[in-house]
């Protein structure tokens, strides 16, 4: 297995949009960890709590807050960051709030990624972009096999279907004016990421903890509905690791990746919630919502085959040690422990289990 070389990071200049949300969060440390200078570009944090401030990131980064939509805004903070890598990870990610607001959804995740790639190919520091999608930019038929590369894509709400079109110009853009290699791009498709530090709105692990630490009420969709759950340090892994092939200037990479996890990590969220309650020290409590409710995708698993043969990428975490450490993080939390140093230590934890 070829894992991540985390010398690589020191020195390096790496732009994080979306560094405020969750998984941008997480990323940003981790490069922090590992040497890198880092500027983020995001919007302020959408919640409160947020793993942003938890950390107090604003301290540690070159922190810019700012729309990914405003074109300028972003040319200005390449030109004056002068980014080698990049990793764009804002988004609007929510698929109920896509129903809700879809013009919003489409110009942040179509609009707001060509701004990026528009951006990049003005600042002649960028080398290797990696641009995050989700799982759920196929063209989804239930079926119980993981969808590949290769498939066609799709997505039903337009969150899903904004993520397809953000594919499909990053593909123009790759050969339009990428092309000759100066500059390598690749997509990387994730999705149902879990861990500590996520409080969004309509996402099972958060809607969990916000019942058992703040006693909101629980009400679940759909307990048999089937997804990939993997911890965000899973993905964020082969993220790193995509960008430093890119970096190196191997052009076979810059493509489109899943990185999912094994086929045993989907389960449905009756089977999530019962992993919780055994390892809390307390009951979940929680009901089925009745009434209509806009359509969301009942079975979804990804083919990561490539990424496990291409780039010695492959998840090493298992369902309930995934769990386990996000039960961890959220009972520091309500403990009042050091979060910095909690999520430090599980970083580095998942290294070290890496390197065996």
């Amino acid at each position: 297995m070829e894992d991540l070389e985390m010398s690589f990071w020191q020195g390096k200049r790496v732009l994080v949009t979306g560094h405020t949300g969750f998984k941008g969060s997480w990323l940003s440390l981790w490069l922090k960890t590992r040497g890198a200078e880092v500027c983020g570009f995001s919007l302020e944090p959408e919640s409160s709590p947020n793993l942003f401030e938890s950390l107090g990131l604003g301290g540690l980064v070159d922190s810019r807050i700012g729309d990914i939509r405003n074109l300028e805004l972003l040319e200005q903070t390449l030109q004056s960051f002068q980014p080698e890598i990049i990793f764009h990870l804002a988004a609007q990610s929510l698929v109920r709030r896509s129903y809700r607001e879809p013009v919003d959804t489409y110009t942040t995740n179509v609009i707001g990624t060509i701004n990026v790639l528009e951006a990049a190919r003005k600042t002649s520091s960028v080398k290797a972009i990696v641009a995050i999608t989700t799982d759920k930019v196929y063209e989804n038929e239930e079926r119980d096999f993981g969808y590949s590369e290769s498939d066609r894509l799709g997505g039903f709400d337009p969150y899903s279907n904004s993520k397809a079109c953000a594919e499909m110009a990053i593909s123009s853009y790759r050969n339009s004016f990428f092309s000759d290699g100066t500059t390598l791009i690749a997509s990387a498709r994730a999705g149902n990421v879990i861990g500590g530090g996520d409080w969004s709105e309509d996402r099972l692990l958060p809607d969990v903890f916000r019942s058992l630490i703040f006693g909101d009420e629980l009400v679940i969709r759909n307990p048999n509905s089937i997804r990939p759950w993997q911890h965000t340090l899973e993905p964020l892994n082969g993220y790193m690791l995509l960008a430093e092939k890119l970096f190196e200037g191997k052009t076979e990479f810059a493509t489109a990746w899943n990185f999912g996890p094994d086929e045993d990590a989907s389960k449905p969220v009756k089977l999530v919630l019962e992993e919780i309650e055994k390892n809390w020290d307390g009951e979940v409590e929680w009901k089925i919502s009745n009434g209509d409710h806009p359509h969301e995708t009942n079975i979804l698993k990804l083919d990561s085959s490539r990424a496990r043969a291409k780039l010695g990428w492959n998840s090493i975490l298992t369902l309930p040690e995934s769990l386990l450490m996000t039960i961890e993080w959220y009972r520091a939390f309500r403990d009042e422990e050091d979060l910095v140093k909690v999520t430090s230590d599980q970083i580095g934890e998942y290294e070290t289990k890496r390197c065996r």
